[in-house]
Protein backbone atom coordinates (compact mmCIF):
# COMPACT_ATOMS: atom_id res chain seq x y z
CA UNK A 1 0.00 0.00 0.00
CA UNK A 2 1.15 3.59 -0.87
CA UNK A 3 1.75 5.98 1.38
CA UNK A 4 -1.38 8.01 1.86
CA UNK A 5 -3.71 5.44 0.40
CA UNK A 6 -5.42 4.50 3.97
CA UNK A 7 -6.19 7.76 4.28
CA UNK A 8 -7.60 8.24 0.95
CA UNK A 9 -9.56 5.43 1.25
CA UNK A 10 -10.94 6.04 4.80
CA UNK A 11 -12.76 9.16 2.91
CA UNK A 12 -15.19 6.34 1.32
CA UNK A 13 -17.96 4.84 3.68
CA UNK A 14 -18.12 1.93 4.59
CA UNK A 15 -18.28 -0.51 7.69
CA UNK A 16 -15.52 -1.39 9.99
CA UNK A 17 -14.82 -4.90 11.55
CA UNK A 18 -14.33 -8.58 10.62
CA UNK A 19 -16.16 -9.02 6.79
CA UNK A 20 -16.66 -12.58 7.16
CA UNK A 21 -18.86 -12.31 9.97
CA UNK A 22 -20.31 -9.82 8.33
CA UNK A 23 -20.91 -11.67 4.94
CA UNK A 24 -22.02 -14.96 7.14
CA UNK A 25 -24.75 -12.78 8.64
CA UNK A 26 -26.10 -11.27 5.53
CA UNK A 27 -26.41 -14.95 4.08
CA UNK A 28 -23.34 -14.56 1.69
CA UNK A 29 -21.85 -11.71 -0.08
CA UNK A 30 -24.74 -11.17 -3.01
CA UNK A 31 -26.64 -9.96 -0.03
CA UNK A 32 -23.95 -7.82 1.86
CA UNK A 33 -23.80 -6.27 -0.83
CA UNK A 34 -27.23 -4.99 -0.98
CA UNK A 35 -27.01 -4.50 2.04
CA UNK A 36 -24.00 -2.26 2.09
CA UNK A 37 -25.57 0.37 -0.52
CA UNK A 38 -28.64 0.08 0.96
CA UNK A 39 -26.83 1.76 3.81
CA UNK A 40 -23.99 3.75 2.77
CA UNK A 41 -24.75 4.67 -0.82
CA UNK A 42 -23.30 3.99 -4.47
CA UNK A 43 -19.82 3.82 -3.57
CA UNK A 44 -18.81 1.49 -0.21
CA UNK A 45 -15.44 0.45 1.42
CA UNK A 46 -15.40 -3.25 3.14
CA UNK A 47 -13.78 -5.50 4.70
CA UNK A 48 -13.62 -8.25 2.84
CA UNK A 49 -11.11 -12.04 3.75
CA UNK A 50 -8.16 -12.15 2.00
CA UNK A 51 -8.39 -8.51 0.12
CA UNK A 52 -6.32 -5.72 1.30
CA UNK A 53 -8.74 -3.15 0.29
CA UNK A 54 -11.86 -3.55 -1.49
CA UNK A 55 -14.40 -0.72 -2.92
CA UNK A 56 -17.80 -2.16 -4.38
CA UNK A 57 -19.94 0.53 -6.92
CA UNK A 58 -23.32 0.19 -7.51
CA UNK A 59 -23.69 3.49 -9.73
CA UNK A 60 -23.81 2.64 -13.53
CA UNK A 61 -22.64 6.12 -14.64
CA UNK A 62 -19.64 5.93 -11.84
CA UNK A 63 -18.89 2.15 -13.27
CA UNK A 64 -17.76 3.73 -16.62
CA UNK A 65 -14.45 4.72 -14.96
CA UNK A 66 -13.56 1.17 -14.50
CA UNK A 67 -14.55 -0.09 -17.44
CA UNK A 68 -11.66 -0.91 -19.15
CA UNK A 69 -9.96 -2.48 -16.54
CA UNK A 70 -8.18 -5.85 -17.60
CA UNK A 71 -7.23 -7.52 -14.65
CA UNK A 72 -8.93 -9.58 -12.20
CA UNK A 73 -7.96 -9.85 -8.60
CA UNK A 74 -5.77 -13.04 -8.05
CA UNK A 75 -6.67 -13.77 -4.26
CA UNK A 76 -10.05 -13.63 -4.83
CA UNK A 77 -9.81 -15.65 -7.88
CA UNK A 78 -7.28 -18.30 -6.43
CA UNK A 79 -9.62 -20.70 -5.58
CA UNK A 80 -10.16 -22.15 -9.12
CA UNK A 81 -6.00 -21.82 -10.01
CA UNK A 82 -6.48 -25.59 -8.78
CA UNK A 83 -8.69 -26.26 -11.41
CA UNK A 84 -6.50 -25.41 -13.91
CA UNK A 85 -2.44 -26.86 -15.18
CA UNK A 86 -2.26 -23.57 -17.56
CA UNK A 87 -2.29 -20.77 -15.25
CA UNK A 88 -5.35 -19.31 -14.23
CA UNK A 89 -7.30 -18.18 -16.79
CA UNK A 90 -9.72 -15.96 -14.83
CA UNK A 91 -6.54 -13.97 -13.77
CA UNK A 92 -4.39 -14.45 -16.56
CA UNK A 93 -2.39 -10.91 -17.40
CA UNK A 94 -3.85 -9.21 -19.99
CA UNK A 95 -1.00 -9.76 -22.55
CA UNK A 96 -2.05 -13.32 -22.19
CA UNK A 97 -6.12 -12.49 -21.75
CA UNK A 98 -6.46 -10.46 -25.04
CA UNK A 99 -5.72 -13.04 -27.61
CA UNK A 100 -7.40 -15.65 -25.90
CA UNK A 101 -10.24 -14.08 -25.05
CA UNK A 102 -10.44 -12.91 -29.23
CA UNK A 103 -10.06 -16.84 -30.09
CA UNK A 104 -13.06 -17.39 -27.53
CA UNK A 105 -15.18 -14.42 -29.03
CA UNK A 106 -14.54 -15.66 -33.00
CA UNK A 107 -16.29 -18.59 -31.66
CA UNK A 108 -19.00 -18.80 -29.15
CA UNK A 109 -20.04 -15.25 -30.17
CA UNK A 110 -20.64 -16.51 -33.84
CA UNK A 111 -23.81 -16.54 -35.30
CA UNK A 112 -23.01 -19.46 -38.08
CA UNK A 113 -21.56 -21.36 -35.27
CA UNK A 114 -25.00 -21.15 -33.34
CA UNK A 115 -26.84 -21.75 -35.88
CA UNK A 116 -24.72 -24.82 -37.27
CA UNK A 117 -25.45 -26.52 -33.14
CA UNK A 118 -29.18 -25.40 -33.17
CA UNK A 119 -30.97 -28.88 -34.53
CA UNK A 120 -28.86 -30.25 -31.48
CA UNK A 121 -29.48 -28.15 -28.78
CA UNK A 122 -33.37 -28.24 -30.02
CA UNK A 123 -33.16 -31.76 -29.85
CA UNK A 124 -31.71 -31.98 -26.45
CA UNK A 125 -34.29 -29.76 -24.96
CA UNK A 126 -37.38 -31.85 -26.48
CA UNK A 127 -35.69 -34.59 -25.22
CA UNK A 128 -35.84 -32.81 -21.53
CA UNK A 129 -39.80 -31.79 -22.35
CA UNK A 130 -40.89 -35.63 -23.28
CA UNK A 131 -39.13 -36.76 -20.17
CA UNK A 132 -40.71 -34.12 -17.92
CA UNK A 133 -43.70 -34.66 -19.38
CA UNK A 134 -43.54 -38.61 -18.57
CA UNK A 135 -42.98 -37.41 -14.60
CA UNK A 136 -45.22 -34.19 -14.59
CA UNK A 137 -47.79 -36.57 -13.29
CA UNK A 138 -45.92 -38.20 -10.14
CA UNK A 139 -45.26 -34.51 -8.77
CA UNK A 140 -43.54 -31.25 -9.00
CA UNK A 141 -40.48 -31.12 -10.98
CA UNK A 142 -37.14 -30.22 -9.88
CA UNK A 143 -36.27 -27.31 -12.16
CA UNK A 144 -32.39 -25.99 -11.23
CA UNK A 145 -30.66 -30.06 -10.90
CA UNK A 146 -32.44 -30.90 -14.92
CA UNK A 147 -32.01 -27.49 -16.51
CA UNK A 148 -28.01 -27.63 -15.47
CA UNK A 149 -27.76 -31.37 -16.50
CA UNK A 150 -29.52 -29.50 -20.04
CA UNK A 151 -27.01 -27.06 -20.54
CA UNK A 152 -23.98 -29.28 -19.33
CA UNK A 153 -25.15 -31.47 -22.14
CA UNK A 154 -25.63 -28.60 -24.87
CA UNK A 155 -22.21 -27.06 -23.94
CA UNK A 156 -20.22 -30.31 -24.09
CA UNK A 157 -21.97 -30.64 -27.74
CA UNK A 158 -20.78 -26.74 -28.29
CA UNK A 159 -17.23 -27.18 -26.40
CA UNK A 160 -16.00 -30.14 -27.58
CA UNK A 161 -18.02 -31.58 -30.65
CA UNK A 162 -19.53 -34.58 -28.84
CA UNK A 163 -22.44 -35.15 -26.23
CA UNK A 164 -21.78 -37.02 -23.04
CA UNK A 165 -22.01 -40.54 -23.48
CA UNK A 166 -25.19 -41.19 -22.11
CA UNK A 167 -27.53 -40.26 -19.22
CA UNK A 168 -25.22 -42.02 -16.18
CA UNK A 169 -22.01 -40.39 -17.52
CA UNK A 170 -24.06 -36.59 -17.45
CA UNK A 171 -25.13 -37.24 -14.19
CA UNK A 172 -21.58 -37.90 -12.82
CA UNK A 173 -20.41 -34.63 -14.66
CA UNK A 174 -22.77 -32.94 -13.14
CA UNK A 175 -22.26 -34.31 -9.58
CA UNK A 176 -18.84 -34.09 -10.51
CA UNK A 177 -19.06 -30.25 -10.93
CA UNK A 178 -20.92 -29.84 -7.27
CA UNK A 179 -18.40 -31.94 -5.74
CA UNK A 180 -15.50 -29.45 -7.27
CA UNK A 181 -17.37 -26.13 -6.97
CA UNK A 182 -18.62 -26.60 -3.06
CA UNK A 183 -15.08 -28.19 -2.31
CA UNK A 184 -12.92 -25.63 -3.96
CA UNK A 185 -15.37 -22.13 -2.98
CA UNK A 186 -15.26 -23.63 0.96
CA UNK A 187 -11.38 -24.57 0.76
CA UNK A 188 -10.83 -21.17 1.08
CA UNK A 189 -12.47 -20.72 4.79
CA UNK A 190 -12.20 -24.60 6.06
CA UNK A 191 -12.43 -28.25 4.80
CA UNK A 192 -11.33 -31.59 6.06
CA UNK A 193 -8.71 -34.06 4.25
CA UNK A 194 -12.04 -36.39 3.33
CA UNK A 195 -13.26 -33.55 1.36
CA UNK A 196 -10.33 -32.66 -0.05
CA UNK A 197 -10.36 -36.29 -1.85
CA UNK A 198 -13.47 -36.24 -3.16
CA UNK A 199 -12.80 -32.84 -4.59
CA UNK A 200 -9.78 -34.00 -6.21
CA UNK A 201 -10.88 -37.26 -7.38
CA UNK A 202 -13.95 -35.73 -8.59
CA UNK A 203 -11.42 -33.07 -10.64
CA UNK A 204 -9.38 -36.34 -11.64
CA UNK A 205 -12.79 -37.46 -13.45
CA UNK A 206 -13.73 -34.15 -15.24
CA UNK A 207 -10.45 -33.81 -16.80
CA UNK A 208 -10.60 -37.44 -18.03
CA UNK A 209 -13.89 -37.19 -19.56
CA UNK A 210 -12.39 -33.98 -21.66
CA UNK A 211 -9.17 -35.58 -22.26
CA UNK A 212 -11.24 -38.69 -23.85
CA UNK A 213 -13.21 -36.18 -26.28
CA UNK A 214 -9.73 -33.82 -27.02
CA UNK A 215 -7.52 -37.35 -28.14
CA UNK A 216 -10.80 -38.22 -30.36
CA UNK A 217 -10.79 -34.99 -31.64
CA UNK A 218 -6.99 -35.07 -32.68
CA UNK A 219 -7.18 -38.39 -34.17
CA UNK A 220 -9.61 -37.21 -36.44
CA UNK A 221 -7.24 -34.79 -37.31
CA UNK A 222 -9.47 -31.62 -36.41
CA UNK A 223 -10.25 -31.93 -40.50
CA UNK A 224 -13.43 -29.54 -41.74
CA UNK A 225 -16.45 -31.52 -42.08
CA UNK A 226 -15.46 -34.29 -39.82
CA UNK A 227 -18.57 -35.74 -37.41
CA UNK A 228 -18.99 -33.81 -34.30
CA UNK A 229 -15.89 -31.45 -35.04
CA UNK A 230 -15.24 -28.97 -31.89
CA UNK A 231 -15.25 -25.39 -33.53
CA UNK A 232 -13.77 -23.99 -30.23
CA UNK A 233 -11.14 -26.96 -29.94
CA UNK A 234 -10.53 -26.19 -33.33
CA UNK A 235 -9.81 -22.44 -33.09
CA UNK A 236 -7.94 -22.99 -29.87
CA UNK A 237 -5.55 -25.16 -31.66
CA UNK A 238 -4.92 -23.17 -34.96
CA UNK A 239 -4.31 -20.34 -32.31
CA UNK A 240 -1.42 -22.15 -30.95
CA UNK A 241 -2.90 -22.84 -27.65
CA UNK A 242 -0.78 -25.85 -25.87
CA UNK A 243 -3.40 -28.83 -25.25
CA UNK A 244 -3.23 -27.62 -21.61
CA UNK A 245 -4.52 -24.63 -22.07
CA UNK A 246 -7.03 -25.93 -24.67
CA UNK A 247 -8.19 -28.66 -21.61
CA UNK A 248 -8.13 -25.58 -18.98
CA UNK A 249 -10.22 -23.48 -21.87
CA UNK A 250 -13.13 -26.63 -22.30
CA UNK A 251 -13.61 -27.58 -18.74
CA UNK A 252 -13.56 -23.59 -17.62
CA UNK A 253 -16.62 -23.12 -20.39
CA UNK A 254 -18.25 -26.23 -19.66
CA UNK A 255 -18.13 -25.17 -15.69
CA UNK A 256 -19.53 -21.03 -16.45
CA UNK A 257 -22.08 -22.45 -19.18
CA UNK A 258 -23.66 -25.57 -17.63
CA UNK A 259 -24.42 -23.19 -14.04
CA UNK A 260 -25.78 -19.99 -15.50
CA UNK A 261 -27.77 -20.61 -18.28
CA UNK A 262 -29.19 -23.65 -16.16
CA UNK A 263 -30.10 -21.03 -13.06
CA UNK A 264 -30.93 -18.67 -15.12
CA UNK A 265 -33.77 -20.84 -17.33
CA UNK A 266 -35.27 -22.31 -14.24
CA UNK A 267 -35.87 -18.38 -12.68
CA UNK A 268 -37.29 -17.56 -15.78
CA UNK A 269 -39.60 -19.98 -15.17
CA UNK A 270 -39.95 -19.45 -11.85
CA UNK A 271 -41.12 -15.90 -11.83
CA UNK A 272 -43.63 -17.06 -14.98
CA UNK A 273 -45.42 -19.03 -12.18
CA UNK A 274 -45.33 -16.41 -9.99
CA UNK A 275 -46.77 -13.80 -12.57
CA UNK A 276 -49.77 -15.59 -15.21
CA UNK A 277 -50.50 -12.66 -17.12
CA UNK A 278 -47.11 -12.81 -18.02
CA UNK A 279 -46.81 -16.52 -18.36
CA UNK A 280 -50.20 -15.76 -20.36
CA UNK A 281 -48.52 -13.71 -22.98
CA UNK A 282 -45.19 -15.39 -23.49
CA UNK A 283 -47.40 -18.40 -24.50
CA UNK A 284 -49.34 -16.58 -27.11
CA UNK A 285 -46.53 -15.15 -28.17
CA UNK A 286 -44.69 -18.33 -28.83
CA UNK A 287 -47.84 -19.95 -30.03
CA UNK A 288 -47.94 -17.24 -32.25
CA UNK A 289 -44.51 -17.17 -33.82
CA UNK A 290 -44.36 -21.32 -34.21
CA UNK A 291 -47.83 -22.03 -34.95
CA UNK A 292 -48.35 -25.73 -35.48
CA UNK A 293 -44.75 -26.51 -34.68
CA UNK A 294 -43.25 -28.06 -31.52
CA UNK A 295 -39.75 -26.10 -31.66
CA UNK A 296 -38.30 -23.25 -32.91
CA UNK A 297 -35.97 -22.37 -35.79
CA UNK A 298 -33.21 -20.19 -35.20
CA UNK A 299 -34.76 -17.37 -36.98
CA UNK A 300 -37.86 -17.20 -34.81
CA UNK A 301 -35.91 -16.10 -31.92
CA UNK A 302 -35.74 -12.54 -32.85
CA UNK A 303 -39.51 -12.95 -33.14
CA UNK A 304 -40.01 -13.99 -29.56
CA UNK A 305 -39.17 -10.32 -28.38
CA UNK A 306 -41.42 -10.32 -25.23
CA UNK A 307 -39.77 -13.97 -24.25
CA UNK A 308 -36.40 -12.08 -24.65
CA UNK A 309 -37.71 -9.10 -22.46
CA UNK A 310 -38.75 -12.06 -19.72
CA UNK A 311 -35.26 -13.49 -19.72
CA UNK A 312 -33.63 -10.20 -19.50
CA UNK A 313 -35.88 -8.92 -16.55
CA UNK A 314 -35.54 -12.26 -14.70
CA UNK A 315 -31.46 -11.96 -15.15
CA UNK A 316 -31.81 -8.17 -13.60
CA UNK A 317 -33.60 -9.43 -10.75
CA UNK A 318 -31.86 -12.62 -10.45
CA UNK A 319 -28.24 -12.04 -12.27
CA UNK A 320 -26.48 -15.53 -12.71
CA UNK A 321 -23.50 -14.40 -11.71
CA UNK A 322 -24.43 -11.67 -8.56
CA UNK A 323 -21.17 -9.83 -8.63
CA UNK A 324 -17.57 -9.55 -10.21
CA UNK A 325 -14.43 -7.89 -9.50
CA UNK A 326 -11.34 -6.15 -11.13
CA UNK A 327 -8.38 -4.54 -9.56
CA UNK A 328 -7.27 -1.05 -10.25
CA UNK A 329 -4.33 -0.77 -12.29
CA UNK A 330 -4.10 3.13 -11.71
CA UNK A 331 -5.74 5.58 -9.71
CA UNK A 332 -9.62 5.11 -10.44
CA UNK A 333 -11.65 8.56 -9.75
CA UNK A 334 -15.47 7.68 -9.31
CA UNK A 335 -17.14 11.01 -8.15
CA UNK A 336 -15.61 12.73 -5.37
CA UNK A 337 -13.86 9.60 -4.12
CA UNK A 338 -10.25 8.56 -5.60
CA UNK A 339 -9.91 4.56 -5.57
CA UNK A 340 -5.93 4.11 -5.71
CA UNK A 341 -4.17 1.29 -7.71
CA UNK A 342 -4.40 -2.38 -5.93
CA UNK A 343 -8.16 -1.70 -4.97
CA UNK A 344 -9.79 -4.52 -5.33
CA UNK A 345 -13.02 -2.82 -7.19
CA UNK A 346 -15.82 -4.62 -6.71
CA UNK A 347 -19.02 -4.72 -9.32
CA UNK A 348 -22.25 -5.85 -7.56
CA UNK A 349 -24.56 -6.61 -10.61
CA UNK A 350 -27.88 -7.46 -8.10
CA UNK A 351 -27.19 -4.29 -6.52
CA UNK A 352 -26.64 -2.06 -10.04
CA UNK A 353 -29.55 -4.07 -11.02
CA UNK A 354 -31.68 -2.98 -7.67
CA UNK A 355 -30.56 0.59 -8.08
CA UNK A 356 -33.78 2.48 -7.76
CA UNK A 357 -32.78 5.44 -9.44
CA UNK A 358 -32.33 3.42 -12.64
CA UNK A 359 -34.99 0.71 -11.89
CA UNK A 360 -37.65 2.36 -9.90
CA UNK A 361 -39.60 0.09 -7.71
CA UNK A 362 -36.86 -2.23 -8.64
CA UNK A 363 -38.32 -5.52 -6.86
CA UNK A 364 -41.59 -5.76 -8.92
CA UNK A 365 -41.23 -8.32 -11.96
CA UNK A 366 -41.80 -6.25 -15.16
CA UNK A 367 -40.55 -7.08 -18.69
CA UNK A 368 -41.60 -3.70 -19.91
CA UNK A 369 -38.60 -2.14 -18.42
CA UNK A 370 -36.74 -3.43 -21.49
CA UNK A 371 -39.10 -1.98 -24.19
CA UNK A 372 -36.55 -0.18 -27.11
CA UNK A 373 -38.54 3.42 -25.55
CA UNK A 374 -37.51 1.82 -22.03
CA UNK A 375 -33.40 1.19 -22.57
CA UNK A 376 -32.96 4.15 -24.44
CA UNK A 377 -33.01 6.61 -21.46
CA UNK A 378 -30.80 4.17 -19.22
CA UNK A 379 -27.33 4.11 -18.51
CA UNK A 380 -25.65 1.03 -20.52
CA UNK A 381 -23.87 -0.21 -17.28
CA UNK A 382 -27.42 -0.31 -15.56
CA UNK A 383 -28.00 -3.62 -16.46
CA UNK A 384 -25.16 -5.89 -16.68
CA UNK A 385 -25.65 -9.70 -16.07
CA UNK A 386 -23.00 -10.99 -17.91
CA UNK A 387 -20.37 -8.28 -16.66
CA UNK A 388 -18.59 -5.31 -18.08
CA UNK A 389 -15.47 -4.49 -20.22
CA UNK A 390 -12.92 -6.97 -21.21
CA UNK A 391 -12.94 -10.04 -19.00
CA UNK A 392 -16.96 -10.05 -19.31
CA UNK A 393 -18.78 -13.43 -20.41
CA UNK A 394 -17.48 -14.32 -23.56
CA UNK A 395 -20.12 -17.02 -24.15
CA UNK A 396 -23.29 -13.86 -22.99
CA UNK A 397 -24.65 -14.44 -26.71
CA UNK A 398 -24.57 -17.81 -26.87
CA UNK A 399 -26.11 -18.45 -23.57
CA UNK A 400 -29.10 -15.83 -24.77
CA UNK A 401 -29.54 -18.06 -27.84
CA UNK A 402 -29.80 -21.52 -25.31
CA UNK A 403 -31.66 -20.26 -22.76
CA UNK A 404 -34.78 -19.09 -25.38
CA UNK A 405 -34.73 -21.90 -27.38
CA UNK A 406 -35.10 -24.05 -23.99
CA UNK A 407 -37.84 -21.54 -22.92
CA UNK A 408 -39.62 -21.76 -26.68
CA UNK A 409 -39.09 -25.39 -25.87
CA UNK A 410 -40.90 -25.68 -22.27
CA UNK A 411 -43.51 -23.19 -22.76
CA UNK A 412 -45.31 -24.41 -25.71
CA UNK A 413 -45.40 -27.61 -23.93
CA UNK A 414 -46.60 -26.63 -20.17
CA UNK A 415 -47.68 -24.09 -18.21
CA UNK A 416 -45.26 -23.86 -14.96
CA UNK A 417 -47.13 -23.63 -11.21
CA UNK A 418 -45.42 -22.74 -8.01
CA UNK A 419 -45.65 -25.46 -5.42
CA UNK A 420 -47.38 -23.98 -2.37
CA UNK A 421 -45.95 -22.86 0.83
CA UNK A 422 -42.59 -23.87 -0.65
CA UNK A 423 -39.83 -21.09 0.22
CA UNK A 424 -37.40 -20.48 -2.38
CA UNK A 425 -34.52 -18.95 -1.51
CA UNK A 426 -31.66 -17.10 -3.31
CA UNK A 427 -27.74 -18.75 -2.53
CA UNK A 428 -24.85 -17.42 -3.71
CA UNK A 429 -22.77 -21.14 -5.02
CA UNK A 430 -20.72 -19.56 -7.92
CA UNK A 431 -23.69 -18.71 -9.42
CA UNK A 432 -26.99 -17.64 -7.89
CA UNK A 433 -28.48 -20.64 -7.15
CA UNK A 434 -31.91 -21.50 -5.21
CA UNK A 435 -31.00 -23.78 -1.78
CA UNK A 436 -33.17 -26.02 -2.22
CA UNK A 437 -33.84 -26.04 -6.18
CA UNK A 438 -37.01 -24.61 -7.60
CA UNK A 439 -40.00 -27.04 -7.72
CA UNK A 440 -43.27 -26.36 -9.92
CA UNK A 441 -45.70 -28.43 -10.95
CA UNK A 442 -46.06 -29.08 -14.65
CA UNK A 443 -49.32 -28.60 -16.59
CA UNK A 444 -49.46 -29.75 -19.99
CA UNK A 445 -51.14 -26.83 -22.79
CA UNK A 446 -53.52 -27.83 -25.07
CA UNK A 447 -51.69 -27.89 -28.78
CA UNK A 448 -51.77 -24.98 -30.64
CA UNK A 449 -54.01 -24.52 -33.85
CA UNK A 450 -52.06 -24.08 -37.15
Amino acid sequence: MRPGDGSVLAQIPGPDGDGAEAIVAAGGLHNYQLKLHAEYGPVVRFPLPGVDRAVSVADPVLLEATAKINKRPDKLFEFLAPLQESGNLQTIPADEHIPWRRVMLSVLAGRPSHEAHFARFTALATELADRWAERAAGGPIALQHDLAELSLRMICHYALGSGLADDETAGRVVSAFETVLTEYLERQYQGDEKDRRRADEALAYLRSVVDQVLEAHRARGGADGAPERSDLVAALSAAGQPPARIRDTVLMTMLAAHHTTGVAISWTLYLLGRHPDAAERVAEEVDRVLGDRAVPEYADLKRLTYLDMVVRETMRLYPPGPYGAREATEDVTLGEYTVPAGTTVFYPFWAVHMNPEYWPDPERFDPERFTPEASAGRPRLAYIPFGIGPRSCEGSTLAMVEAELVLAVLLKRFRFEPVPDRTVTPVERFVLWAAEDIHMTLVPREPARG
